[in-house]
């Protein structure tokens, strides 16, 4: 997996236009140069936010874009290529310029996440890898920090491996997870590779395996005194299970081993009942710094339940729902043309239209920045602009929505801060992007969330961040609609 070739990641009809780009240039059409924007149109679970991932995986797959020879005879093979093409495609690298929103940033539907611009048979060959990438990651690191919400400060376990799609799912989700806000994950080649945090415990087949709890709780403790959290749910969690754990605990004690990482895990039942009763038990048996763990099909809307029943629990192990985001299994990215050049050289901004306004593409090469107000630190407003548009913070700016324009906000000199979120990735091909480790991503994310209000964070209902254009784009938008729809 990790040394994979992925140049050939891609739809068909990629290579179909692009064959047809390749062939009109042969012909004598100037090289057409073009700008794509990758963006989204709505927040998975119908939450405020979203967190962008998967930047760093773009960078490694744009960096080997290399055709082999087994490429080669493969599309050969598949009689829809001219020889002539598939030369050119084993050369073919990208030369252009991608500027990208910084993973672990927060992001909101309808604005650049990424904006490549590049002769347009490159930009076109690059666009299915991209959503694939972008679109997977996102997902999972938006669906981790739902749940990171939901736990309100308890420690949260990326537990998903044996239920995602594949080993690559596996693998980059628990990456996302952890930028998502996750403390550690199962998964131990995702801690390998990425320098993430492990964590697990045990399983029932280890208690099954011996001849009785209690010798299998024993064994456990004496292998890993320091890290000992107990399965206790195999066979009654109350009469049997924290009984002997709490026996367990009380020879580890005698022993003067120095508790560190102890407690038990609920796998299964009333998680609010049982974690209140272990807890009862735990506490009087002088345990009051031993962890309650969950897991067990949980998710945000689960923990939120059981946080609203006062359960015990400050430990989950999210799997299944979160590696997969269950409930809303795909991240909706898309990749449409924003502008390219004509015959002679020019730029023309380009645009889609269509029967619902929602789908209706913002036109030309353009910039992103996100307004804080000064005195709290908190997002106010994006702000999309035209690619030469600049702010100046020493003069008030009134931003509006651009489906009600009437609804408008101005913003005072010197009571905002305005931050560009579109940055520099590849210059004419060549990588200026210095990745960050993932924790340090997820820090980043972290401080990212913060800046939201309670309003944009909350699961369900939350209110809408607001993503504006300028008035020059705006003015440039409905001048092109008015022209296209006059035709």
């Amino acid at each position: 997996m990790e040394n994979s070739n992925l140049t050939l990641l891609t739809d068909l009809y990629e290579l179909t236009m692009m064959q047809a780009y390749y062939h009109a240039e042969k012909m004598g059409r100037l090289t057409q140069y073009a700008v794509f924007d990758m963006f989204y149109r709505e927040n998975p679970n119908g939450g405020g936010y979203s967190i962008m991932a998967g930047l760093d995986q773009v960078v490694d797959y744009i960096r080997n874009l290399q055709l082999t020879p087994d490429d080669a005879a493969y599309l050969k093979d598949t009689g829809i290529f001219s020889n002539d093409f598939i030369d050119y495609l084993k050369g073919i690298s990208f030369t252009g310029d991608i500027y990208a929103v910084s993973e672990g940033t927060v992001i909101f539907p309808n604005e650049p996440l990424i904006r490549v611009k590049a002769p347009i048979i490159e930009a076109q060959f690059i666009e299915t890898a991209l959503l694939n990438i972008i679109n997977h990651q996102s997902l999972i690191a938006t669906k981790a920090a739902r749940v990171l919400w939901a736990a309100q400060g308890d420690t949260v376990l990326e537990f998903g491996l044996r239920r995602a799609q594949g080993p690559d799912a596996g693998i980059y989700g628990a990456r996302a997870a952890m930028i998502g806000g996750c403390h550690a994950t199962s998964n131990v080649l995702a801690g390998k590779r990425f320098g993430i945090p492990i964590r697990g415990t045990h399983a029932h087949s280890w208690v099954m395996s011996h001849e009785s709890e209690l010798t299998a709780f024993r064994q456990y403790a004496d292998l890993y005194p320091h890290d000992c959290i107990l399965l206790v749910d195999t066979y009654d969690t109350l009469r049997s299970g924290v009984p002997n754990a709490i026996a367990i605990f009380k020879e580890m004690q005698e022993k003067g081993i120095t508790f560190k990482n102890y407690g038990i895990r609920l796998d299964s039942g009333d998680l609010a009942y049982l974690s209140k009763a272990a807890r009862k038990e735990l506490d009087a048996a002088g345990f009051c710094d031993a962890k309650i763990s969950a897991s067990g099909d949980l998710d945000e809307y689960v923990i939120t339940d059981l946080k609203a029943q006062n359960a015990c629990i400050n430990t989950w192990g999210v799997g299944t729902h979160l590696i997969t985001s269950k409930d809303y299994p795909a991240f909706g990215g898309v990749y449409k043309l924003a502008a390219q050049t004509d015959q002679a050289g020019k730029w023309t901004s380009q645009i889609k239209l269509s029967e619902n306004p929602a789908k209706v593409t913002n036109p030309a090469e353009k910039k992103v920045f996100r307004l804080y107000d000064s005195l709290t630190g908190k997002a106010k407003v994006d702000l999309v602009t035209l690619a030469d548009e600049v702010i100046n913070e020493n003069q008030d700016i009134t931003v509006f929505d651009p489906l009600a324009p009437w609804k408008r906000m101005t913003l005072k000199s010197g009571a905002y801060s305005a931050r560009e979120l579109l940055e520099p990735i590849f210059i004419n091909g060549r990588c200026v992007y210095n990745a960050s480790n993932v924790m340090k991503i997820r820090e980043k994310a972290h401080n990212e969330r913060e800046t939201l209000w309670d309003e944009h964070k909350r699961l369900t209902r939350p209110q809408t961040f607001p993503v504006d254009l300028s008035q020059n784009l705006y003015d440039l938008k409905q001048e092109m609609i008015n022209l296209i729809r006059k035709v």
